[in-house]
């Protein structure tokens, strides 16, 4: 039997122009960054929301796990806290925190937590902006109508500001995703009355 060249002896991964999801080509260059800081894949740092809850995650960021010596369980995360006051709270809250770390991992991973007062590297968890509208001139006569019968100003210009802010019709809102308007008869038309 004849020798293959060299080129043909190795086989090739069968990937033949097909595409690959984002998040397996991360996870294959992330697992090694993330396991030398005792993170194996990383999911304690991207579920930490979930796992803490937004008002902890806004304000703590896990920065590293360390284990005893040849074993995986009982490790110690180093947690990362913006501001005292929330060291403090999450010194009170560690039992219920430990609880919901190790029932994310499926097993006693996390015996101890060290907090680390800093800065936290980048915002945990992305706030959502109000949208904001501003309501049509028919609108605003049709509150002003409304609202001729309120005769203290204050609670006039309440109800007001109120009114403005809910959106009413479709030309109020910013997307024109609001429900679709009802066709007007034609004028013309006779009706089956």
């Amino acid at each position: 039997m004849a020798k293959q060249p060299a080129y043909r002896r190795y086989k090739t991964p069968d990937r033949r122009n097909r595409t690959e999801h984002l998040g397996k080509s991360v996870g294959r260059l992330t697992k090694p960054l993330f396991g030398r800081r005792g993170m194996a894949d990383g999911s304690i740092i991207h579920d930490w929301p979930a796992i803490a809850g937004t008002a902890i995650a806004m304000h703590s960021q896990p920065e590293k796990v360390t284990y005893p010596s040849r074993e995986r369980t009982g490790g110690l995360l180093h947690l990362r806290v913006d501001n005292s006051a929330m060291a403090t709270q999450l010194q009170h809250l560690e039992p219920q925190l430990l609880e919901r770390i190790n029932s994310h991992f499926g097993y006693r991973a996390v015996a101890r937590l060290r907090f680390i007062h800093g800065p936290l590297p980048k915002p945990a968890v992305i706030t959502r902006t109000a949208k904001t509208h501003t309501p049509s001139p028919e609108r605003k006569r049709e509150l002003a109508q409304t609202l001729d019968s309120v005769d203290d100003p204050d609670l006039r210009r309440a109800l007001e500001k109120l009114g403005e802010a809910l959106p009413g019709s479709e030309s109020d809102t910013e997307s024109g995703s609001g429900p679709d308007p009802e066709p007007e008869p034609e004028p013309n038309s006779k009706s089956n009355t």
